[in-house]
């Protein structure tokens, strides 16, 4: 018991350090089992692991607990696959799905057979393995390196569609190992199960994907259970498939993922949502567990060799696979060779390399000679991983910086919120010039947003997911004007780790608009007191936006001081088109900025009124 919840206490605070540094949760994840596991052993009085994954989970019940783990997040893997965006992204982005993938595939196969003599099934495993990137592991170094628009999408895009297609390649080698008669010779009889391995896969997978989109889509279950039953439904499927065939349940769930993300289903978010949590949950107990599986005999194994085998797959098979995806492109060689860097490995890999392990040397019919080079499977495959996302992802801004491919600070702007007050200031600066993105939850919102032309993004603004989901090389700055004066203020806190604090803005709370004595924050927008109402009723009143031009600061106080309460200001934009939000923090103002404002008609009505 005691081993367990120190597990989820790791994990958690694992997952907060790496929220706090801007690195893939995965590597604080696997370092803390390492700690607690085999490194450990250097410090226990008795030489024992303070914590041992065996000690928790015994025999079958460690790799049932793997399986349905790996199950889940290989579903979730699948739920991000969209057919349709593979074909309309970039072509440098599937040609890396292609020629990327099938470089790192076969030249990590020899590599392995050459620099380690590992037998060929097991070196087309660990090619079929080191293929998975993910966004788990590329967006935390997208949102810290913040590299341009064109290398922001394609190394976004890359991870979030590699990641099923990897493991979709790993699953299918592994099931041809596991189909042969030893593991080592591929016979008819071993062909004849592995096709039957995959029509399993497919067809309990899509009958899967079918049923969740039948009763969701038909209404057969009330929205409370949704989140259950799917996931119900994919520990089902995993079941039968591997009821019917052996290790085809791993397949089923992937290919129930890919199925139902490109069915047509209205309240498919919310899926997707159910993913969060539990996920969260699986990879943080996983990954401690299965990391403190690993003897330090198993890491002693690793050796020379297997150092000069990570610097082949990260120095000479990334950047043949990037260099041959991108021919006849627009990128300049900085560009290629910055995509070429940053290639981190990630949760799936790990994941997935965990259960074959566990598999092949539980297993009566794996050989001697396969089991002895499955031990190293598993702590080969962290040490990409972990080599990989330390040194690419803290060298990323360096690499990016010398480069000369970090993005210039974006100047769009993010509206948290899609009501009237947004959809005005939005189209204004939409207008202008300025990039402009607004989110909400109402669907009544979001579809007038549409109908004038402005991005909007339907979804929650505070789920993790946000960051998969809109692409922030253009935003930097955030607005956050919707009614409840906590989601702002939450909001601000949610992006000013991504976009700086002093970046994030909000509309006053009734609290503050009442109470004059409260101070108001530096991030208050337009310096003003106007809370929700207010300001929307003032945004109805004026049907235009003002502006004065300003020659040089001086002006700029002046005008100020004259009109006082008679103006809200809202923006200022420069003569080289940057926007500066009215908020607390200071404003300069150059000769030919514009000062963006509003006429304050309440204050001039009450005035003549007192006159």
């Amino acid at each position: 018991m005691i081993e367990l919840a120190s597990i989820l206490v790791l994990g958690v605070f694992a997952q907060w350090l790496a929220w706090k540094i801007k690195q893939p949760a995965i590597l604080p994840l696997i370092l803390f089992g390492l700690l607690v596991g085999p490194i450990s052993t250097f410090f226990t009085p008795d030489g024992n692991k303070l914590i041992n994954g065996d000690n928790i989970f015994s025999g079958d019940l460690l790799f049932s607990f793997v399986s349905l783990s790996v199950g889940v997040i290989l579903f979730e893997g699948g739920l991000t696959l969209n057919l349709k965006e593979v074909r309309t992204v970039a072509s440098t982005v599937r040609n890396l799905l292609v020629v990327g993938v099938i470089i790192t595939f076969i030249g990590g196969t020899i590599a392995a057979v050459a620099i380690l003599d590992l037998s060929l099934s097991m070196a087309l495993l660990f090619g079929g393995l080191i293929i998975v990137s993910g966004p788990t592991v590329v967006l935390p170094i997208l949102r810290n390196v913040r590299p341009n628009a064109k290398i922001n999408t394609i190394l976004k895009w890359e991870g979030i569609l590699i990641d099923p297609l990897g493991a979709l390649i790993a699953v299918l080698v592994y099931e041809f190992i596991k189909s042969s008669s030893n593991g080592e010779y591929y016979t008819v009889e071993a062909l004849k199960d592995f096709f039957t391995t995959i029509s399993v896969g497919f067809f309990i997978g899509g009958f899967g994907a079918v049923l969740i989109w039948y009763i969701i889509s038909k209404n057969k279950i009330p929205d409370y259970l949704r989140n259950v039953i799917t996931l119900g439904t994919v520990i089902l499927v995993f079941s039968v498939s591997d009821l019917l065939q052996k290790e085809a349940g791993l397949l089923a769930t992937t290919i129930m993922g890919i199925v139902l993300a490109n069915m047509k289903l209205d309240d498919f978010k919310k899926i997707l949502s159910f993913k969060e949590d539990i996920s969260l949950i699986l990879v943080t107990l996983l990954f401690i567990l299965l990391s403190s599986r690993i003897d330090i005999a198993q890491i002693e194994q690793l050796g020379t060799r297997s150092l000069v085998l990570f610097a082949v797959v990260i120095f000479i098979l990334r950047p043949l696979g990037v260099w041959l995806s991108s021919i006849g492109s627009t990128l300049r060689w900085q560009e290629k060779l910055f995509i070429a860097w940053i290639g981190p490995r990630g949760i799936v890999a790990a994941a997935v390399a965990s259960l074959f392990s566990l598999d092949l040397l539980s297993s009566d019919s794996t050989s001697a000679a396969i089991k002895s080079e499955a031990e190293l499977l598993l702590p080969l495959v962290f040490l990409v991983i972990v080599g990989t996302v330390v040194i690419q992802g803290t060298s990323a801004k360096y690499v990016g910086k010398w480069l000369g491919v970090l993005r210039k600070e974006p100047q769009g702007v993010l509206f948290v919120g899609a009501n009237e007050i947004a959809k005005k200031l939005a189209l204004f600066l939409k207008k202008e010039g300025f990039y402009v993105l607004l989110a909400d939850t109402a669907k009544h919102n979001v579809n007038e947003a549409r109908k004038l032309n402005l991005p909007v993004y339907e979804g929650n603004i505070l789920s993790e997911e946000i960051f998969e989901e809109i692409d922030l090389s253009q935003i930097g700055k955030m607005m956050a004007v919707t009614s409840n004066s906590g989601i702002n203020s939450l909001a601000l806190s949610w992006f000013d780790n991504e976009l700086g604090m002093e970046n994030t803005y909000r509309i006053v709370s009734k609290e503050e608009a009442d109470n004059e004595n409260l101070p108001l924050p530096k991030n208050v927008l337009f310096k003003s007191r106007l809370d929700y109402l207010s300001l929307n009723h003032l945004l109805r009143q004026n049907s235009e936006i003002s502006e004065v031009k300003f020659y040089g600061e001086s002006e700029y106080e002046e005008f100020l001081e004259e009109k006082g309460k008679t103006i809200i200001p809202l923006f200022i934009i420069t003569s080289e088109k940057k926007l500066h939000i009215i908020s607390g923090y200071p404003e300069e103002v150059n000769k030919d900025d514009r000062l963006i404002f509003l006429k304050n008609r309440n204050y001039n009505m009450s005035s003549n009124k007192n006159d």
